[in-house]
C-alpha cells in the first residue's frame, strides 16, 4: 500500500537551503543547539537511553539524533530533506558518533515497513512543518513498541506565540530565519493531545520551553504558551 507523501515541498526546500549551517553553533540553528541539552535531559529523566533502539523523526541535520547516540542509544534519524540528511551523515563521520544512522524516508512509510520496532520515538520541532501532523503522530505510535515512549515538541498557536515565536524570534531578535514558522501551522496542546489519544498514545507529561532575550538563556518550565513538549507512552496492550 502506498501513501501520499506527507510533506510540503516548500518546507523541504527551506531547510535544504540552510543545510550547510546545521552545525554552525552561531548560525541560524543556534537556538536548536541551545535547547538540545534541555530536551535531552528531560527525555533521559523519563526514559533512560542506554541501549535503547530510538527513532528520531524529522531529524534534520541530526542535532538530537547525535546527542541521543552519544548518550547510549542506537539511533535512526529520518527526514525527507536530502541535504540536511547528508549533513547529518557527514557530521556523524567527522565526530565519530557511534550507533547512529540516517535514512531518507517518511514516518508513514517506515511505519508500514517496521511497525512496533523502536523502544522510543522522538519528533521534535517537526509537526508544525507538515501538512497533516496527525498522520505523523499515528505513524510514531505505530513505530514504537508497546510500553515505549513517544516525545513531541512543537509551537502553540495563540497571540503570545505569534508575538514571541514569529515576530520576536524571526523579525526582531533574528534568532531564526524569517519564514521559519507559519502561524496557521502551529498546534495547540489540546490539538496535539487529541492526535495522541486518537493514535492510542497515553499522555504522561507536558513541559514548556522559555527564553529570556536579555540573558539569552533557555529553560524548561510549566508554561506551555509558546514552545512545549509532550511525553506519551504506548499502552502495553497497544495495537501496532
Amino acid at each position: 500500500m502506498t501513501t501520499k507523501l506527507n510533506a510540503d515541498p516548500a518546507e523541504l526546500a527551506k531547510f535544504s537551503d540552510l543545510a550547510h549551517r546545521w552545525w554552525d553553533m552561531e548560525g541560524e540553528f543556534r537556538p536548536l543547539h541551545q535547547i538540545n541539552p534541555l530536551r535531552l535531559a528531560w527525555i533521559k529523566s523519563l526514559c533512560p537511553l542506554d541501549n535503547l533502539k530510538v527513532l528520531d523523526v524529522g531529524c534534520g541535520g541530526g542535532v538530537l539524533s547525535d546527542a541521543m547516540a552519544r548518550a547510549g542509544a542506537q539511533v535512526t534519524g529520518i527526514d525527507l530533506a536530502t541535504k540536511a540528511l547528508r549533513v547529518a551523515q557527514l557530521h556523524a563521520l567527522e565526530a565519530q558518533t557511534p550507533n547512529v544512522n540516517y535514512r531518507e524516508v517518511s514516518a508513514e512509510a517506515l511505519a508500514q515497513e517496521q511497525p512496533g520496532t523502536f523502544d522510543m520515538v522522538t519528533c521534535m520541532e517537526m509537526l508544525e512543518h507538515v501538512p497533516d501532523p496527525a498522520s505523523v503522530v499515528r505513524a510514531c505510535a505505530a513505530l514504537v513498541k508497546p510500553g515505549g515512549w513517544v516525545f513531541f515538541s512543537t509551537l502553540n498557536r495563540n497571540p503570545k506565540s505569534f508575538l514571541f515565536a514569529i515576530v520576536g524570534a524571526e523579525y526582531v531578535l533574528n534568532l531564526l530565519p524569517k519564514g521559519t514558522h507559519e502561524y496557521a501551522k502551529m498546534i495547540r496542546p489540546s490539538e496535539l493531545a487529541s492526535y495522541c489519544r486518537a493514535a492510542e498514545l497515553d499522555l504522561r507529561h507536558t513541559r514548556g520551553m522559555e527564553y529570556n532575550p536579555i540573558t539569552k538563556r533557555y529553560w524548561m518550565s510549566d508554561d506551555t504558551s509558546v514552545n512545549y513538549l509532550i511525553a506519551t507512552q504506548k499502552p502495553m496492550g497497544g495495537s501496532l
